[in-house]
């Protein structure tokens, strides 16, 4: 992730934090499926704070840890690595497990480093009428970050990314174990994207590489314009996750998630401050897609982009309020 709050602070300044890649936010405001088909068991830490799954209306926040404990185990996993082809591997084995049918697509991207491979993965759940909701998120991890003290960018070989990448990955996969074997109205589109992270300094043009290649074919295609909301989801998983109003989404889906989240009993978590961010649902705004980022204070949270983005960083809890969320508000836009 890219984004810099400002709150007193010049965007892209803020010398006590350590090994940024670019400047990501804009500015500041005040079922029955088998557990998992290559994870046993979840690691005790996910038990420590789960909710019982029928508390959040069946999302079950362990399965989730389980699923960034798997990322975790794969090492970093930057775009074109041989540890994200094993996650490639990992999260299409998933979705066909839970009865979807994973799409992949490869592309390559011109980056500063060279051409590199990517894959988007795509879970389409069929709806009876025309019409398209998206739920995304990223699972590639930062190769590199800037050191705002020298401006110096520096290789990340042990950045695993467990927040950032890992948290909203593990909620997509628990949202298509429970999203699959249904059909409502609309279709579904749960969606992994590769190439979020900046190759070298966070630009338009370094960074957000699956996005951009998603929302172009669908605009070649015809299909960009079925979409009637896009939701992304983005370091998620911290023990004192809370989600701002982004202030570059559109402001009826901003809204449908806050007041959805409101009634479910979170609005501690899902609060009415705004800040903005720079992220995946760009890509889409830009073409006019009615999309909301669902994203963490990461500016704040002592480990983003640094090594210590580790396991012991996620909460299952908060993994399950933000899948509960989600689950609540694709229920809401199902009957729009």
């Amino acid at each position: 992730m890219n984004s810099l709050k400002l709150l007193a602070l010049t965007a892209c300044t803020i010398s006590a934090l350590a090994w940024l890649i670019g400047c990501k936010s804009k500015g500041a405001e005040a079922s029955a499926a088998p557990f998992m088909s290559t994870v046993a068991s979840a690691p005790p830490q996910a038990a420590d704070d789960a909710p019982a799954p029928d508390k959040t209306g069946g999302f079950d926040g362990k399965r989730a840890f389980a699923h960034v404990a798997k990322q975790v185990s794969f090492g970093p996993h930057p775009s074109g690595s041989p540890a994200i082809a094993k996650l490639q591997d990992y999260i299409q084995s998933e979705l066909s497990s839970y009865g979807c049918k994973p799409e992949a697509d490869d592309f390559h991207a011109d980056t500063p480093i060279g051409r590199i491979p990517m894959k988007n993965i795509v879970a389409k759940i069929p709806g009876e009428k025309p019409g398209v909701i998206v739920l995304a998120t990223h699972y590639d991890t930062a190769r590199s970050a800037r050191d705002p003290s020298t401006g110096e960018v520096h290789a990340m070989p042990t950045f695993v990314g467990a927040d950032d990448g890992g948290s909203s990955t593990g909620v997509m996969l628990e949202l298509a174990r429970l999203l699959c074997a249904k059909r409502g109205p609309y279709a579904v589109w749960i969606t992994f994207f590769d190439g979020e992270e900046a190759m070298h300094d966070w630009s338009d043009t370094d960074s957000r590489y699956g996005s951009r290649e998603m929302a172009a074919r669908l605009s070649i295609s015809g299909d960009l314009k079925k979409i009637k909301a896009f939701l992304l989801a983005d370091i998620v998983g911290g023990h004192n996750a809370r989600f701002q109003r982004e202030t570059s989404s559109t402001p009826t889906l901003v809204d449908l998630i806050w007041n959805t989240a409101a009634k479910l009993g979170y609005s501690t978590i899902f609060v009415n401050a705004s800040a903005g961010a720079q992220d995946d649902h760009d890509s889409f705004l830009k073409r006019g897609v009615p999309s909301v980022d669902v994203i963490g204070d990461f500016l704040n949270n002592g480990y983003w982009h640094t090594p210590q983005d580790t396991l012991d960083k996620i909460s299952a809890k908060s993994l399950a309020i933000v899948g509960h969320v989600f689950l609540e508000s694709v229920k809401q836009l199902q009957t729009k």
